[in-house]
Order: C-alpha cells, then structure tokens, then sequence
C-alpha cells in the first residue's frame, strides 16, 4: 500500500473550509456552521480524483495572535497539519475581501517552505471573480475562484492540486493492512488523552472541558508490525441530553458512524466514575455492529488500591457487561502511561479474532461433543436436532447451524452453544453471530 499525498485546507476562520473539504471528499466528513470555531481537530479523508488520490487534512480556523486556550489549540493543530502536508490550499474569503488575518495566515505559510494554492471561496457567479484581485497582494500567486456552495471552479482546483503534487513522491510502506480502532465512551473519560499517549504527539486536543472533541478525527500508528488507524470521537451522551440539530447531536452521529467504520472499539471507562448505564449502551452499540470490544478503565493511577480491588472492579464491570463476557479489559492511567503498550497488543488480539475461522469439521466436532454433555431442548414432544453447522464469514465470526426446527432453539441453549464454542476456538474480544435455519428432513 503506497503513502498517499497529504494536503492541507487552512485559513482563518469562517472562510468555508469545512464546506469545501466536504465537497471535495464527496462526504459531509467536517462538521459545518455558520460558527467560527466550529472545526476544532484535523479531519482526514481521502479524494480521488482522474485516476489519482491524495489525502485531504481539514482544520480549524487559524486566529494568529488568539490568546484563548481552546483557539491557541486550534492553531497548534493547524500548524501540526502544515508541517506534515506536502501541499497547502490558503482558502479566503472573496465576500469578506482581503483581511489582516490573511496577511498573518499567509505569512505563517511562507515560513513553512510548502507549496501553498491560494482558494478564493464563495465566488457565486463568474461575474464575481474581480473580487480576487485584491489577494494578490498576498504574494503568494493568482487566487484560484471557487465556490464550494455551487460547485463552481472545483474541478480546476482539483486539477491544479494533481499538478502540484505530480513532484512528491510516494513510498510503499509494505503494511497489507490497516486495523482501524475508534475510541469510545462518554465525555472526559479520557478518550483524547488516551489516543495522544498512543500515537505519542498532541494530536487531539485536551481540556477538562467535556465536549472539546467535536469530530472523529484519524492518525496512523505502526505498533507491533502492524498499521492501526486511531480514531478519536467525541463522547457519546444520553440521546435525552442532546438537543435536536445541535452540534454535539452530529458528534455523537459521527461517533457511531466510527463504531460501524471501525474493526475494533475501545471503550474508555473513568476510573473513578465507575461503569455507568450509558457505558453499557455505547457498548451495545458495539454488539449490535458485531464490532471486537476492549474495555480501557482509564485513571487507574488516582484510585486507592488495596488486593481485592482490582479483581472487584473486573467483577463489576463483567455483570455490567455481561451480554459481552468477550471484552477483554484493561487498567490504565494515559496520563502515566501505565500498562499503555498492552492497548495495541490487545486491539490486536481482538481483531485477529473477530477474523479468526474454524473448519467445518472442527465446527461440527465442536457442536456434537455439545450435544452429548447436554442434550438439546425439546417443546411439545419435540426436541431440538442440530444436523451440521458452517461459518459463511468473519468480523464477526458468523456460523450457520442447521436444524429440525429453529423455534426449538431455546435461548439458554443459544448461549451454551456459544459458549461451547469460545471454550474450544477462543473468539476472545469479538462476538461472534449464530443463525439457526430449518434443514427438511424426515425427522
């Protein structure tokens, strides 16, 4: 798998950045409103466009000079984007006109030495494209007029990113594959303190601010021979306490749009706070995607321990958890670093897992030996037959059973077979799927 480019879209804020990211990628990736400020993190996403691909970094509105902690961030995340993009796309305002803070963008963007596209955004009519001469004085070369509400320029845009980029070269990596892990939970569990301790670098934003983590941000890690894609979400609230169309509702949509996109969700759990009812409900949403689940009780560090601590909280946490006895937990602190190296170590288990298959006739040795040391359920004088099973797919592992009549199968029996199997192949940190057919038979 070749590197692809990487190409950062910046500006000061408000000028249309998410809007025109969105355009680009074909997806509403970015979260867009009319509210400076609102694209906090980098946002990754990659375009295809006449046979060649590039990956597109959106960020947060550059304020030069902001002395506020959460805009001082913004900038910090900016600048981390433009250091490691190979092109820059400038996007201004040609509505607003030439402001002060261009002049302060662009000038950050001359020291960076990166090839920088100047977009002139919201250029509604072709009529409207003298309203670029101003940004000439920019110094940076002729505006290119877009309008990323019509769709208007785009193409040449795009066309004028491919030439640039036609000098940056790609390296294979020789990784066949890439685990992708989104982080999950409620609000200041702990989730972006975790994934910057894992990727090593201050790659999401932190603050005791519940909330600072508005969109489910990417960044590849290479831990243990393998790629994984990190993905960071924003914490995930009671549906009653997020207010209808407001921006925390559409961070906690693209929350679980990152459960249904990831093959493996680590839960982050406070320490302190406990296992909540809202914890099991974001690990249900786990279940019901068939996702592979680890269980991080983060901030471990701050709680008194004595020997019977740690396996009481394991207890709690498996009979709050108990429709997903799979998970695998963890205790650790991601402000010290406590036991951080075991998260990829059994992010990768888990995942090997959930791909693992068994042969059928290991599948149906399995099912037989069940049946001999309990024998199946019967109801109205008939008892449950199971013929022969096999295992159509992966992630989750899935298996296809066989039998005389499906409404035979009891639920405790469903749960015994599962457990049957587990005992015998493993399947530690997936669930695994089991689905009951009628077979005819002379029975």
């Amino acid at each position: 798998m070749a590197s692809k480019p990487l190409v950062a879209v910046v500006g000061r804020p408000n000028v249309g950045k998410s809007t025109l990211f969105n355009k680009l990628v074909g997806a509403r990736m970015a979260i867009v409103e009319d509210t400076p400020g609102v694209t906090r993190d980098r946002i990754y996403a990659d375009v295809e466009w006449l046979g060649h691909s590039f990956t597109l970094i959106d960020t947060g509105g550059i304020d030069p000079f902001a002395s506020d902690v959460l805009l001082s961030q913004i900038r910090t995340q900016a600048q981390i984007a433009i250091d490691t993009s190979d092109l820059i796309l400038l996007i201004v305002d040609a509505k607003a006109g030439l402001t002060a803070d261009d002049v302060d963008v662009a000038d950050m963007l001359r020291k960076s030495g990166k090839p920088v596209l100047l977009v002139a955004n919201k250029i509604d009519t072709v009529a409207r494209t003298t309203d670029t001469i101003d940004f000439l004085e920019l110094g940076i070369g002729e505006p290119i007029p877009v309008s990323s509400v019509n769709l208007m320029g785009l193409g040449d845009l795009l066309d004028k990113i491919l030439e640039e980029l036609k000098s940056v070269p790609t390296e294979s990596d020789g990784v066949e594959e890439t685990i992708k892990v989104a982080v999950i939970g409620r609000p200041n569990a702990g989730k972006s303190s975790l994934v910057n301790r894992l990727v090593g670098e201050n790659r999401v934003m932190v603050s005791d601010i519940p909330g600072t983590t508005r969109d489910a941000i990417d960044t590849e890690v290479t831990a243990n021979g393998k790629r994984f894609l990190l993905i960071d979400t924003a914490g995930i609230r009671r549906r009653r306490a997020v207010e209808e169309g407001t921006l925390e509702r559409y961070s906690v949509l693209r929350a679980i749009a990152a459960i249904k996109r990831c093959d493996v969700a680590i839960l982050v759990i406070d320490a302190e706070q406990g296992i909540s009812e809202q914890d099991t409900k974001i690990a249900g949403l786990t279940l019901d995607e068939g996702k592979a689940l680890v269980v991080c009780i983060n901030k471990w560090d701050i709680i008194e321990k004595d020997t019977k601590t740690l396996p009481e909280y394991e207890k709690k946490v498996r009979e709050a958890l108990k429709f997903a006895p799979y998970a695998q937990q963890l205790f650790l602190s991601a402000l010290t670093g406590q036991r951080i190296g075991r998260v990829f170590e059994t992010a990768l288990l888990a995942y090997n897992e959930s791909m693992k298959r068994v042969t059928t006739g290991s599948l149906n040795d399995c099912l037989a030996q069940a049946q001999v040391s309990q024998q199946p359920p019967s109801q109205g004088g008939r008892r449950l037959k199971i013929y022969y099973a096999t295992q159509p797919s992966v992630q989750p592992p899935t298996f296809v059973i066989f039998v005389n009549d499906e409404k035979l199968v009891h639920f405790a029996y469903e749960r015994f077979l599962e457990n049957n199997l587990r005992k015998t192949f493993g399947f530690q940190g997936t669930p695994i799927r089991m689905i009951f057919r009628n077979r005819k038979s002379d029975d």
